[in-house]
């Protein structure tokens, strides 16, 4: 597949061709949804925590004696039918994280990039650079470009005052090579890629 390079002043500046095995897939719902639930469960933090019996504070002492009063058999006041019980079978503190082998997530990434360009919402940047931080000139660009809801991904090193500008614009992301991912892909409309980027995807699925 061969796509057009483009200016951030959304002028032409020579063409590329995409490699088939990574931009040519046909993309398969079901390794994005394994790719994406895995991504959401790992950033869970898993902090919520309820206080099981054991956990409240207060006397061991039983409630009242055991028979002659008509009423159900208790201990102390801790257990969870009374008010200010502990909580039964409440969440604890875990880990909510599950594994996926490193081929699958190298292949939901592929499928991914594949979705983008099948769908022509790939566009290719000779850079990502300013001279200054102004997120003025890189709205004006989005404009020209067509972009309103995009993932930007760059090289090793991002240009500081592009990422400083960028970074005030709704629905707009801006990562380094390494950082791409199957999720941030997909969530945004564009996906926008440099040709310093372009370069480290071809070498990494070499």
């Amino acid at each position: 597949m061969k796509l057009d390079v483009q200016t951030l002043d959304a002028k032409k500046a020579g063409s590329v061709d995409l490699p088939d095995d990574v931009f040519a897939l046909k993309p398969r719902t079901d390794i994005l949804h394994r790719m994406v639930t895995y991504q959401l469960a790992k950033r869970r933090a898993g902090t919520h925590k309820t206080k099981g019996r054991s956990e409240i504070a207060g006397t061991t002492k039983k409630m009242y004696k055991q028979k002659g009063t008509g009423g159900a058999r208790h201990g102390n006041k801790k257990v969870p039918q009374f008010r200010g019980g502990g909580k039964a079978f409440g969440p604890v503190v875990r880990d909510h994280a599950h594994g996926l082998t490193k081929k699958v997530r190298a292949l939901a990434l592929r499928h991914a990039l594949s979705t983008k360009a099948q769908a022509g919402s790939i566009i290719v940047l000779d850079e990502a650079k300013l001279p200054e931080p102004k997120t003025k000139v890189v709205k004006d660009a989005f404009a020209k470009l067509g972009i309103t809801s995009t993932l930007i991904v760059d090289g090793a090193e991002l240009d500081d005052n592009f990422a400083l500008a960028a970074r005030n614009i709704p629905h707009t992301d801006v990562l380094p090579i390494q950082g791409i991912n199957v999720y941030d892909v997909l969530r945004r409309d564009t996906l926008v890629l440099t040709k310093s980027a372009l370069e480290a995807l071809e070498a990494r699925f070499a």
